[in-house]
């Protein structure tokens, strides 16, 4: 499965990729691919219909609009990111000396594509990979080979020679090959935890670096003093949106004790006048159904839905912080309501989880958000909202822990799609002097550094 880590390194430029960036052609060819995008929005709305029978307003709003918002963030901001700059506060000692810090491409960059927002996730993770010089190769996901076929087409047909674009086949025995195959300057992949050890250990042998979005297991923390509708509004829609199977969607509530029983009552009336427009996969809500009825015989109630009769999405509620449906991923529109002694205690059982993508914080009044965020462990942390914000253009997302390393998307994602190179210039005529020093002078030299940094 691994390339051998002596294999040539296609690197820049030899890989096809730019030497310098951002290129004026690149960012053409972002505003060239956002509107060709834009003109084919019924073709992909029905190619993910047919795929994951998802409704096309669906499609529109979760999976295009982010896509077409970050080629348009992308065009506005990337020169700003990536142009060359100076690198200040230099030392005294380092006379005529002149830093800089330019961005240059990665090279050969790999994607190993998912299927649950198959327009977003890799079309973000194309373009900006892109935008910053290098070249892709990507393998589509075998879930959703005509979706994701269809939109690397477009970004061909936008300009993309073979040189800058390529994918492969969209079965699950393509990835393995291509990473065998070729060699990569980096691999992006987002997935389950489980194939992301895999990967993560087949690139350590060639010592490739990689960028990780592995599974989520997030919590929803409901404060004390919080609006219970407005929670559990936002929270029931992050729940049913892509019928649960969005990597930063909350999989369990922890809320003080005595408004457990309020929220839920919420949290049910919302779900009642909704209803999913994505269909759910299988393996997918086989395992969650076998969580919520290990949850049961512990003692929690199932308040909404039924997993078993395929009625989602489902609401449980009294679980324990230690049962199978709190602690581990599922990828289903399933939520657990844990009851907690305090906001303290729910912030202990949240920091127990090893998954972490976003949180999701309700408060009352403004407090001191920083320091909550802080103290999350989470990449993102969204307070009186649920997933809706890190939909923002600018904004990263990355895992911890078992979800996985690096960061994608916003500013920082587009950053990681290059490498720093640090360029320093010396004067011909004013420079550190290299000829040993006087004893008189070596005096004077070392009583002006005690002055100088004291």
């Amino acid at each position: 499965m691994c390339p051998h880590p002596d294999s040539p390194h296609p690197g820049s430029p030899r890989g096809g990729s730019r030497v310098l960036v951002p290129h004026p052609e690149d960012l053409a060819w972002v505003r060239k691919f956002r509107k060709r995008l834009a003109s084919e929005i019924p073709t992909v709305c029905r190619f993910v219909q047919e795929e994951l029978g998802r409704g096309s307003f669906e499609t529109l709003t979760a999976d295009i609009v982010p896509l077409l918002s970050a080629c348009v963030w992308t065009e506005r901001h990337a020169r700003r990111l990536l142009r060359a700059r100076s690198v200040p506060g230099k030392s005294i000692w380092q006379l005529g000396q002149r830093h800089r810090v330019i961005r240059v491409p990665l090279g050969h960059v790999g994607i190993i594509a998912t299927w649950n927002y198959p327009v977003q996730l890799l079309g973000i993770q194309l373009m900006h990979a892109i935008a910053a010089g290098n070249r892709v190769t990507v393998k589509p996901s075998e879930r959703t080979p005509r979706t994701q076929g269809f939109l690397l087409q477009v970004a061909r047909d936008a300009g993309l020679p073979e040189s800058r674009l390529n994918w492969t086949r969209s079965d699950r025995d393509a990835g393995e090959a291509m990473l065998r195959d070729l060699r990569f300057d980096h691999v992006v992949f987002t997935g389950s935890t489980k194939t992301g050890r895999q990967i993560a250990e087949c690139l350590a042998k060639s010592l490739t670096p990689s960028t990780l979005e592995l599974s989520g297991c997030d919590s929803a923390i409901v404060m004390d003093e919080a609006d219970l509708r407005l929670a559990a509004r936002s929270i029931g829609f992050a729940v049913m949106l892509n019928a649960g199977q969005t990597c930063m969607a909350p999989r369990r509530v922890l809320l003080p004790a005595h408004r457990a029983e309020p929220f839920v009552a919420e949290l049910c009336k919302f779900l009642s006048n909704s209803r999913l427009s994505t269909s759910i996969d299988t393996p997918a809500a086989t395992a969650a159904a076998r969580a919520v009825l290990a949850a049961e015989k512990e003692g929690a109630t199932r308040r909404f839905g039924d997993a078993g009769a395929g009625q989602w999405p489902v609401v449980v509620s009294d679980c324990t912080p230690t049962c199978d449906l709190v602690r581990q991923e599922h990828f289903a529109p399933v939520l657990a309501i844990v009851p907690t002694d305090s906001d303290e205690e729910s912030f202990q059982i949240h920091a127990q989880i090893s998954q972490r993508l976003a949180t999701s914080v309700f408060v009352g009044t403004r407090g001191d958000e920083s320091a909550i965020a802080a103290r999350l462990g989470s990449t993102v942390v969204t307070f009186n909202d649920c997933v809706i914000p890190t939909g923002h253009p600018g904004v990263s997302i990355g895992g911890i822990g078992a979800s996985g390393w690096g960061l994608s998307r916003g500013a920082v994602g587009l950053l990681s799609m290059t490498r720093p190179v640090f360029v320093a210039r010396t004067s011909a005529r004013i420079r550190t002097p290299l000829d040993p020093p006087t004893k008189k002078v070596a005096a004077k030299a070392e009583s002006f550094v005690r002055w100088w940094y004291s």
